[in-house]
């Protein structure tokens, strides 16, 4: 599948915006907390988020779409309920913390909604970016580190699967796929990583990704 038409990109001006990307089992929400953790003890004003679901709105629509008692959506109406939890996440969480100079580490943002709806669900892409754009007004991370792991491992790391996560293993070689897609055409602002090594190793080579971003971060 090929990536979507580049649409403009706005990066705020103030605070620093870091996101977490990756397949099921990357360990994201691990890395993210500690890179908060870490940051936090340096002084730094840090906002740790999430999507879907870290508003009120948004756990409801979390709730929907992850679900197995959801059953089966049209992919349409499933692209729609994800970009509506990512439109009141950036106004009412994301964009505030900016504005007041944290860090804003969140675990998934619009590379999610481009590889899982986009390239796992076959929805045009060109199509979905602008969707998703629309709903975050345009505003991307200055840094994305995408942890890739092998979709076999990863699913094998997991407990309880929810209505995505059950998708057949070629659905989530596309996801993977496509993450690293979006990494390589644009290298200034992604950092990709080998998710299957020591989390400390790893965490290092985060912080030092997000070292050169961090001059214009407020502290707390």
């Amino acid at each position: 599948m090929s990536l979507p038409v580049s649409l403009p990109a706005t990066y705020a001006p103030t605070g620093v915006f870091v996101c977490f990307e990756g397949g099921e089992g990357s360990g994201k929400s691990t890395q993210a907390r500690l890179l908060s953790q870490r940051l936090a003890e340096q002084g730094f004003a840090v906002l740790l988020t999430f999507e879907p679901g870290d508003t009120a709105v948004g756990k409801e629509l979390r709730r929907i779409v992850l679900s197995p008692e959801t059953g089966e959506l049209s992919h349409r109406t499933e692209a729609l309920l994800y970009a509506a939890d990512k439109a009141e996440h950036v106004e009412r969480v994301v964009v505030p913390a900016l504005a007041r100079g944290a860090v804003v580490v969140t675990d998934r943002y619009v590379d999610s909604t481009l590889a899982y709806q986009g390239a796992g669900r076959a929805i045009d892409v060109t199509e979905l970016e602008q969707v998703a754009r629309w709903a975050t007004s345009g505003l991307r991370p200055h840094l994305t580190v995408v942890l890739d792991v092998d979709p076999a491992t990863g699913l094998g790391r997991a407990g309880d699967l929810d209505r995505i996560e059950v998708e057949p293993l070629e659905f989530h070689q596309r996801v993977r796929e496509y993450f690293l897609d979006l990494a390589a055409a644009d290298p200034d602002h992604y950092l990709v990583l080998p998710a299957d090594g020591e989390a400390d190793k790893l965490h290092e080579a985060i912080r030092t990704g997000v070292e050169p971003w961090l001059g214009q971060a407020a502290r707390a």
